[in-house]
């Protein structure tokens, strides 16, 4: 099992370097980022895998709990605050523990075993064995939960902060409020492929493709630069010439 990715949101610089300090001394932990801000952490999680996240409640534009719940796929959370009144709050969003300040260490230590004992356990069941499991995903979409076999998606586009999905046999895509690498996360890579900045396809459903393009539906799709060497290694892979 390899070191939790985390991250320390507070918008106290004192605090921010005392649980610094702390986690540095904590085996198996790789501090990513100290952020002063959600807003900052925010555009951390857009670019690098975070597992865990020390977060403080009270700061400025946006709460920690406002934060956490505007994520589609959290990741563990210990909530690190002065206030007691929003633990309750803090367990609805799924929080995994809550530390008053001033932390201990030795209770920063046991809170940081929970979350390295999850992360065991889904570290222990790989990301392939878990969707061949399902072989399907499910998003939220006009206020409810859709379940998309992986066998019908064509290909997906993204939007910002939204994804088009298209699928076989359907006009009209699902939407739903999910950038593209959050649900490039939740795919089976050896059967999806990202190989644009806006689109990820179902390999399999390509019909011809180029060195810089390909079709799926009789939609032209582009392929990025930077993403042409692992696409086509993932064609050879499932013998497309």
């Amino acid at each position: 099992m390899g070191k939790m990715r985390c991250l320390i949101v507070d918008d106290e610089p004192f605090a921010l370097e005392i649980l610094a300090d702390d986690v540095g001394r904590i085996p198996g932990l790789e501090l990513v980022k100290t952020c002063r801000s959600p807003f900052e952490a925010m555009r951390i999680l857009e670019l690098i895998p975070i597992d865990l996240i020390f977060l403080d409640i009270q700061m400025p534009g946006i709460t920690g709990l406002q934060f956490i719940a505007e994520l589609e796929n959290p990741p563990l959370i210990i909530f690190t605050t002065a206030f007691e009144q929003f633990a309750v709050s803090a367990f609805d969003l799924n929080a995994l523990d809550y530390l008053l300040k001033p932390i201990a260490f030795k209770r920063l230590v046991a809170s940081v075993d929970r979350a390295q004992a999850l992360y065991a356990l889904k570290s222990d069941s790989s990301k392939a064995d878990l969707t061949k499991a399902c072989a399907s995903l499910y998003v939220k979409s006009e206020y409810q939960t859709i379940k998309i076999p992986f066998d019908d998606i064509l290909y997906i586009e993204g939007m910002k902060d939204y994804v088009k999905i298209f699928m076989v046999g359907k006009t009209n895509p699902v939407l739903t409020r999910m950038n593209v690498k959050s649900i490039e996360a939740r795919l089976p890579g050896d059967t999806f492929c990202r190989i644009h900045q806006s689109f990820i396809v179902s390999v399999n459903k390509v019909e011809a493709f180029q060195k810089r393009k390909v079709w799926i539906a009789r939609k032209e799709i582009p392929v990025g630069e930077r993403f042409l060497k692992n696409f086509g290694v993932i064609l050879e892979g499932n013998q497309l010439s």
